[in-house]
């Protein structure tokens, strides 16, 4: 009786089970041809600025816009460091990108690493140094009008020794990420010089007429009239501030120094670690801007050269976009503002999160390192290496999206090497689909952008586009709750078929229970309230 019992649970139970999920097949039946995907955006985000509107500047002859004297010394190596001291440690950097790695997968697929390539440096001019060889030349000077080999401020020397520096020797750690490519050094701006003054240009014209009046020789000038020398001038790793009222070189010039570097014979890359800042309620776009702009886009579409910016830096004219709202920014920062058609690098740190100084935008294009550079001794004569500057008597690293940018125009030039089919807007998208996407709802944030750079995978990765596949979407899943209008009406009714045959099956159960006890009963002659 007892067994029978529990038997007799179990098959109600069956019973029960089996007309519950034919009850839940039917409310919660799949809704056929459901499939909602993310909406796309035809629009310009609203951050973004207008489309170019007018043809890209002449370069002017890579002359300076107006006459700029200097006024502070050009960078020296310190007096206190021995020749003989080198920097043999890698840098984290070069370690966290894999450099070393991807040079010996391009020296084993291609060859070289960059050579025949040719990147534009539109900085402080680059002077010459042991490891770039004769890999360097001179484009063009729009601060003193000279071949753009000189470089007080010693900032574009570090940016070209990141792209292509060399040392040919294996006990010196750092390199550069195509130590085979060339430079096109474009001297556009510099801290160490300003513009004339009224005072300055009468004196100097006073002079000439009287070196002309003389016949004297025009290089000679007036000892009291010669410029004030007040401190080294060191960089600090900040990008060039542009427009400064204290120094040479503005939007314009940067606009007139990438046409320049576009016309350029084998230029294929141009780095610029310069930036312009600006509220961003001021204006939706300036002349100087438009003209920036404008021929950033012929570099790209008329000369398929890869264009790359730093982000920028927080500081006294740069106020850190850090307004609740990503897209709508306080701060523009251009170059890196048209990141429609250019790169615009971020800098992360040795943790891999972004620098707190790294500028942020919802135009940031990608990042990489930028923290405890090492790079050339920018310093006249110098065959050494620098990892540190002196501002105010104190030591300083080098640091800055300007140290940044170069690792991807680097890397620009390798992707060219290793897949010469693509034009500059496929090496830039090759470049941003294979960083490291942050974790954010779109593979993209107003920090990092698209995320690190990943050389390797820039080199070596299939990219969806490049085979004629459509690239994968984000597409949101059905709903595994009911239709809005209600229960399929065919899925009710099988339910309700299905739960009736299990009541009824139940009931059959039940009445057989119930004979089976009143024969047991009849055959033992117990009667209700028998004792056991």
């Amino acid at each position: 009786m007892h067994a029978l019992g529990r038997r007799t649970k179990r098959a109600v139970v069956v019973l029960f089970t089996a007309a519950f999920g034919l009850v839940a097949a039917g409310a919660f039946a799949p809704i056929s041809d459901a499939h909602v995907g993310w909406a796309e955006e035809d629009e310009r985000p609203a951050w973004a600025p207008p489309p170019p509107s007018e043809p890209p500047p002449s370069a002017n002859d890579g002359e300076p816009d107006q006459r700029y004297t200097q006024d502070q010394e050009c960078v020296q190596r310190a007096g206190d460091l021995d020749e003989g001291i080198r920097l043999k440690n890698i840098p984290w950097g070069q370690m966290h990108l894999r450099i070393d790695d991807v040079h010996e997968y391009m020296n084993q697929h291609a060859g070289s690493v960059g050579d025949g390539k040719t990147v534009a440096v539109i900085d402080t001019g680059v002077t010459p140094h042991p490891f770039l060889e004769d890999r360097l030349e001179g484009g063009g000077d729009y601060v003193q009008g000279d071949d753009g080999l000189e470089d007080c401020d010693g900032h574009g020397t570090q940016v070209a020794g990141i792209i292509a520096a060399d040392s040919d020797s294996s006990d010196i750690g750092f390199t550069g990420v195509a130590p085979d490519a060339r430079i096109l050094s474009i001297r556009q701006s510099s801290q160490n010089f300003s513009p004339e003054s009224d005072d300055e240009r009468e004196r100097r014209e006073l002079l000439e007429e009287a070196e002309e009046d003389e016949g004297e020789d025009a290089g000679e000038t007036d000892p009291e009239s010669a410029n004030q020398l007040t401190h080294p001038g060191q960089d600090d790793g900040s990008p060039r501030v542009q427009g400064g009222a204290e120094s040479a070189g503005d939007l314009t010039t940067l606009a007139q120094s990438v046409r320049l570097a576009a016309d350029t014979d084998g230029v294929e890359v141009i780095n610029m670690s310069v930036d312009n800042c600006r509220r961003a309620g001021d204006a939706p776009i300036t002349t100087k801007e438009r003209k920036l702009q404008s021929a950033v886009r012929y570099a790209v579409d008329e000369k398929d050269i890869v264009v790359v910016a730093a982000a920028g830096n927080v500081n006294d004219a740069c106020r850190q976009n850090d307004q609740p709202n990503p897209n709508d920014p306080r701060t523009i920062v251009s170059p890196s503002w048209f990141s429609e058609d250019l790169l615009a690098v971020a800098a992360i740190d040795r943790t891999g999160g972004v620098a707190p100084f790294s500028m942020n935008g919802p135009w940031i294009s990608v990042a990489a390192p930028g923290t405890e550079i090492t790079s050339l001794d920018p310093a006249e004569g110098s065959s050494q290496l620098a990892n540190l500057t002196i501002e105010g008597g104190n030591e300083v690293p080098l640091q800055g999206t300007s140290f940044a940018a170069p690792y991807v125009a680097g890397l620009a030039v390798l992707v060219r090497q290793m897949h010469p089919d693509l034009d500059a807007r496929e090496v830039m998208h090759r470049i941003t689909s294979t960083a490291q996407h942050p974790g954010s709802r779109e593979g993209h944030d107003q920090f990092t952008g698209h995320g690190v750079i990943n050389p390797m995978a820039a080199l070596t990765a299939t990219v969806p586009e490049e085979e004629g596949i459509e690239p994968a979407s984000d597409v949101a899943l059905p709903s595994d709750m009911p239709a809005p209008g209600g229960p399929d009406p065919l899925a009710v009714t099988v339910a309700l078929a299905g739960a009736a045959g299990g009541v009824s099956a139940l009931g059959v159960t039940l009445f057989v229970i119930h004979a089976v006890r009143r024969s047991r009963r009849d055959s033992t002659g117990d009667l209700p309230g028998d004792a056991a």
